[in-house]
């Protein structure tokens, strides 16, 4: 027997609410709560302890019915300096290997399709979702791209922004403890390598900051997905290989992205009440467990053949965002170059390829029965 969801058309969990506009003091409570989050993990020395504490206590918030909302630009900005972050670890030294990678990019495909195919059986034939909703919440990758595709296809854009949004918190939330209590590593609060903002060289601040502003403004026009991420990164990961800078943002600055991010996550579970999510949720859990475990298992076997890395591997097949992903390699010591490139792929993929996929499989679904 196959478990069924069923949703009113005219539900009030509608994740594209008529709300007004939040106030200022909305967004000021939501970064205090979000940073007395963060603030708790840090102090319990939980691994990437600012963005848990803070996802975690938004979205507890949030589904107790709590007006939570974080400002568009002050994500975007935040997300900015994630990206020259993510740059500063390509280095000169690391140049030499980056052709290397060209070989895992077919296997990545390969483990993108796999985990596409099980994620759709899954959602239409066991949980009895139609097709169109089915598809465009299994893609591993691009939320708000295939919840705007999803919708424009006939998909029920709740339930396809819920499974993205629960997967991203699922994964985010169980990989930095999968890399402590199995793997054995040690997952910090922040990174590692990172210098206070008290002690960084004022050209090294403006050289950073001007990978951010340019990085932002070149590629904005590109029709490109996480543009406010790709383009800092792409900036920074230039000027670090070229050695005019060797250094990273401050810790400091990173705890703050950290914070907006965790509560941003937090915050997409606003509009929603707990039978909905219970309806939608636990499924959605199911399948990100089903894309864990094929993660791991891909891991250990392609890792002897490619000569990579098993934490690298795992870290780039996991499809739990490419910024919450790639901060991990960062605070694990992983190769955060490899994992950062690999997880812009995918969702470059993802997302150029999902529509078409989907009119084979529509027509192929739809065509008349003999």
């Amino acid at each position: 027997m196959r478990a069924t969801i069923w949703m009113n058309a005219s539900s009030p969990n509608s994740l594209s609410t008529d709300e007004p506009t939040p106030t200022w003091q909305t967004f000021v409570v939501t970064l205090i709560v979000a940073t007395i989050g963060g603030a708790v993990f840090a102090y319990f020395r939980a691994p990437l302890a600012w963005m848990l504490g803070a996802m975690m206590v938004t979205t507890v918030l949030t589904m107790s019915g709590r007006r939570l909302a974080v400002p568009p630009d002050l994500r975007t900005g935040m997300i900015t300096i994630l990206g020259v972050l993510l740059g500063a670890a390509f280095t000169p030294e690391l140049a030499a290997q980056i052709p290397g990678w060209i070989a895992f990019v077919a296997l990545l495909v390969i483990f993108i399709v796999i985990t596409n195919a099980l994620s759709f059986w899954f959602f239409w034939k066991w949980a009895g979702l139609d097709h169109v909703t089915a598809f465009f919440a299994s893609t591993p990758g691009g939320i708000s791209e295939m919840a705007i595709v999803g919708e424009e296809a006939g998909g029920d854009v709740r339930v396809i922004t819920l499974v993205h949004a629960t997967r991203i918190l699922l994964i985010v939330s169980t990989v930095p403890f999968y890399f402590r209590l199995v793997l054995g590593y040690d997952v910090p609060s922040l990174p590692p390598s990172g210098t206070s903002i008290f002690s960084i060289e004022l050209l090294e601040a403006f050289v950073l900051a001007s990978c951010a502003v340019l990085g932002f403004l070149i590629f904005r026009p590109v029709p490109l997905p996480a543009t406010a991420l790709i383009g800092p990164m792409l900036i920074s990961a230039c000027v670090h290989l070229m050695g005019i800078s060797s250094s990273p943002p401050p810790n400091e600055m990173i705890a703050v992205a950290q914070i907006v991010v965790g509560a941003a996550i937090g915050c997409r579970f606003s509009g929603m009440t707990w039978p909905f999510l219970r309806k939608v949720a636990g499924l959605a859990i199911a399948s990100g467990g089903i894309m864990i475990v094929a993660a791991v298992a891909a891991a250990l076997v392609i890792a002897p053949i490619v000569s990579l890395d098993q934490q690298g591997i795992l870290l780039s097949f996991v499809p739990g965002g490419l910024t919450e992903m790639s901060l991990i390699a960062l605070s694990t010591g992983v190769d955060t170059a490899f994992v950062s490139t690999m997880h812009v792929l995918r969702i470059m993929l993802v997302i150029m390829c999902a529509p078409l996929v989907f009119s084979m499989v529509n027509k192929y679904l739809m065509r008349p029965q003999s």
